[in-house]
């Protein structure tokens, strides 16, 4: 992997990370006028029309029975068991907790791809993972309940459950970004992604009064457009610039992001403690993603 592939992949992941941090407020806040996957399902219906003027493009692609099974493995994942759990995360803890649970999904994705991939795990990545993750238990430590977050706990195992189908997602988008652009891996799981979520949908129509207001709207289309396309599409653009196990390390950044969008939207307070974590978070991330001749240099020179 040459230097500028592997420079374009850290800016695409860490713009991804700020966009998906921002979905969980943006959820949060849909879901107090709309059912949970009827939120899901517009969100894939939004997105999937942007797609609409691809198609034609898509469809030139030689698909392979194999690729067939690896694309329904990917949307099985994700967004399909990804978006159920995290529905329910949602309802049950706050989006500031959702967020510290999405650092365990690092750890999850470099056994994965180690075992599946056969990527070499670094001591210098183990080392620099572990550092962030401890960062981010202790963000984890500080997190308040609300009367929003009737049941934490539960909420976020299910957040857990959404991490392990989000690190199978990743091991598969990886395998299928070697022949399939990012476009395209963006595009299918939002059309799988709106036909599954559809009858989920219609069932809470029709045992829920559906109340679009113009917060339900505005929060529908910045996940369908923005944080569908702009940050799945970073996501998958930066796995064809750098390893799984590397760019999995980024998903430690979600909730630092998390906490910052958090305290200016919805006036959550930070603690001092909460940005030394933070930094440490940061700290691991940048262990982790710098060659260990560069850190030695730059100690040096100090």
């Amino acid at each position: 992997m040459n230097k500028k592939n592997s420079i374009v992949g850290i800016l695409s992941l860490t713009f991804a990370m700020f966009i998906w941090a921002s979905s969980f407020i943006a959820l949060k806040t849909a879901m107090v006028d709309l059912e949970p996957y009827t939120v899901i399902f517009l969100r894939m219906f939004t997105a999937s029309l942007c797609f609409v003027y691809f198609i034609k493009d898509f469809i030139k692609y030689d698909f392979s029975r194999s690729d067939i099974k690896y694309i329904i493995l990917l949307a099985f994942f994700e967004p399909c068991l990804y978006f159920i759990f995290e529905a329910k995360a949602i309802q049950l803890t706050t989006a500031s907790q959702v967020g510290m649970i999405t650092s365990l999904m690092p750890i999850i994705t470099a056994m994965a791809a180690g075992y599946f991939l056969k990527e070499i795990i670094s001591k210098q990545l183990v080392i620099g993972s572990l550092i962030a993750l401890s960062g981010a238990v202790w963000l984890s430590l500080q997190a308040v309940s609300s009367v929003n977050a009737p049941n934490p706990l539960l909420g976020n195992f299910y957040e857990l459950l959404a991490m392990v189908c989000g690190a199978g997602y990743t091991i598969v988008a990886r395998y299928l970004s070697d022949k399939y652009s990012a476009l395209f891996i963006t595009a299918i799981q939002v059309f799988i992604g709106a036909i599954f979520f559809f009858p989920f949908s219609l069932y809470e129509y029709s045992t829920n009064d559906l109340n679009l207001t113009t917060n339900a709207i505005l929060c529908v289309l910045y996940l369908g457009v923005i944080v569908t396309l702009g940050g799945y599409g970073l996501y998958n653009y930066a796995l064809t610039k750098i390893e799984a196990s590397k760019a999995a390390v980024f998903i430690y950044l979600i909730p630092v992001f998390t906490l910052i969008l958090a305290y200016f939207i919805l006036n959550e307070k930070l603690s001092i403690i909460e940005f030394i974590a933070c930094g440490t978070i940061l700290f691991g991330v940048f262990i982790s993603e710098t060659p260990l001749k560069k850190i030695v240099k730059f100690i040096r020179r100090k």
